[in-house]
Parts: structure tokens; C-alpha cells; sequence
């Protein structure tokens, strides 16, 4: 057998990455069964093995300044898990460098940690060592131009982590309290009220199509007539994309009025938001 058909092997049967079973190969000195007790061992097949169950717990954390901010989602099997401190310190080191490197994930997982280890390495290493499926999961980094960026989180467990997170992104040409409070606040209503798009013609149309699918289910056993069942369905399409659209959303701070109405309030003609990320557990 070809030292290629043996990594392979080893792969299939241990669920290790490549490099970790060549390398264990080299030490066996080809010997298979060697290389998959030195891979259990290390702890590296143990962990590849948990990687099959479901990871639907975890936290978020954010990370950065005003300018550049960044949001990652770092899942395990249990809520026991996401609160205990080995899985908790790993994610905050992790957001920092998710910071840094602009949520590119090839970056991330090759960066060194405070231990001189990647975070590869660490990962199967908590990995071995907690006993649950752990998964790095959504990300993503804000930065735009003479833009300030706003969070907020909600389910705090410890100081940046949570179990849900927003970052919102205004552009601005001046810096006020009022703008301030309402960026403070446009980040807790996206918590709230998680809206899909800012605009409602930038609701993806897979989104709507799907909607109008659920809608047609909906009146399709109605008896009313075909021209009557089209306005309606053309109504409550509108409704959708008003409802999930950000800036014709009820302010959650004062529902009569529209988050747009709020917006031509501010005495800042350039104000826009830029874009908004949330992420929540389980979701």
C-alpha cells in the first residue's frame, strides 16, 4: 500500500485532516494501527469523531472599536458548555483575532494563539478536552468609511459574550449625542425586531418567492375568487417586506412611528446606515 492510500485510509477511519495523519504515519513509520493510537492519543481522532454530532449552543462575541468591529459565533453541543470557562476563553481570544484578520477564516485558523499554537491546534485540543463538538461558526467584520459602528448584546454571560449580537454601521458627518443614542438604539431594535434587509428591495427574491409560495397555501382552500385572492396575496407580500425591511419597521423605542421617521428626526440630512449583521443562537 502507497504511503498516499494509507493517509487516506487513516483519514476515513479516524476523521483526522490530512497533515495530521501524514504526520502520524512518519512517526508510525507506516504502521497504521500505530498511527491511529498516536492520533487518539493526541486527541486529534477523538475530536474528528464529534465533529458528526450537532452543534446548536454556543455563544457570540464582538470585538473592535467604532471603526472596525467584528462578530463570530462559536458553537458547541450544550448551553452547560457555552458557559464554561476553558470553551468561554477561547472564544474571546478567538474574536480578537477574528478582528484582526478581517473575519477571513484561512487567516483565522492558521493565526498563533497566546499559547504559540494555531487555532486549529487549539480547537481540537478544547475539542478533546470539553468531550463536545465545537464549530466555528458565522462571522463577520464592519468597517466602512467616516461610518461608526453600534452593538449591542442580549443574554449577556460574560462581559463581550453573548447569545445574541448585532453591529450596525451609520454613516455620519458629525458626531452628536443624538446620533450617538440613536445608534445605541438602532442596534437593540435590530436585536428586537430582526429585519432582514435595510431596504425592502433588497430582500433577497428567494425570500419572497418562498413567501409567496406560503401565501398561496394560505388562501388557495379560501373560495374567494382568483382576482380577490391576488390582491390579497399582493397585500400581504407588501406587509412582509414592510415588516422585514428595516427602515419601514415599527420603532421598537416608539412603535407609532417608522424607523425612517425617526432617521428624518435627527438633524443630520447625510445620515445612512450603511449595513447591520445579527446573529443568535440557535437561529
Amino acid at each position: 500500500m502507497s504511503d498516499i492510500e494509507k493517509v487516506k485510509q487513516l483519514r476515513q477511519s479516524t476523521g483526522a485532516g490530512f497533515k495530521d495523519c501524514n504526520a502520524a504515519l512518519k512517526e508510525a513509520n507506516g504502521d497504521l494501527n500505530k498511527a491511529v493510537e498516536i492520533l487518539r492519543v493526541k486527541g486529534v481522532a477523538k475530536a474528528s469523531k464529534k465533529m458528526s454530532r450537532d452543534a446548536n449552543e454556543g455563544v457570540i462575541v464582538i470585538s473592535g472599536d467604532k471603526s472596525k468591529t467584528s462578530i463570530i459565533e462559536i458553537n458547541c453541543e450544550t448551553d452547560f458548555v457555552a458557559k464554561n470557562n476553558d470553551f468561554i476563553n477561547f472564544a474571546k481570544e478567538l474574536s480578537e483575532i477574528n478582528n484582526k484578520c478581517s473575519s477571513n477564516l484561512d487567516k483565522l485558523k492558521s493565526s498563533l494563539m497566546n499559547n504559540n499554537k494555531t487555532v486549529d491546534e487549539n480547537l481540537v485540543e478544547l475539542i478533546s478536552k470539553i468531550g463536545e463538538k465545537i464549530t466555528i461558526g458565522r462571522f463577520k467584520t464592519i468597517e466602512n468609511p467616516q461610518s461608526d459602528n453600534f452593538s449591542y448584546q442580549h443574554s449577556v454571560i460574560r462581559d463581550n459574550v453573548s447569545k445574541l449580537g448585532v453591529i450596525v454601521s451609520i454613516k455620519k458627518t458629525e458626531e452628536t449625542d443624538e446620533i450617538n443614542l440613536f445608534g445605541k438604539q438602532l442596534s437593540m431594535h435590530i436585536a428586537a425586531s430582526n429585519p432582514i434587509s435595510i431596504n425592502s428591495d433588497e430582500i433577497d427574491n428567494e425570500i419572497i418567492e418562498k413567501e409567496k409560495i406560503l401565501i398561496s397555501e394560505e388562501l388557495k382552500n379560501s373560495g374567494k375568487p382568483e382576482n380577490i385572492i391576488n390582491k390579497i396575496s399582493l397585500g400581504k407580500i407588501n406587509k412582509f417586506k414592510e415588516d422585514n425591511s428595516l427602515m419601514t419597521q415599527c420603532w421598537v423605542m416608539e412603535p407609532k412611528k417608522k424607523v425612517k421617521d425617526i432617521i428624518d428626526k435627527i438633524n443630520n440630512k447625510n445620515l445612512e446606515i450603511k449595513e447591520f449583521i445579527r446573529i443568535k443562537i440557535g437561529e
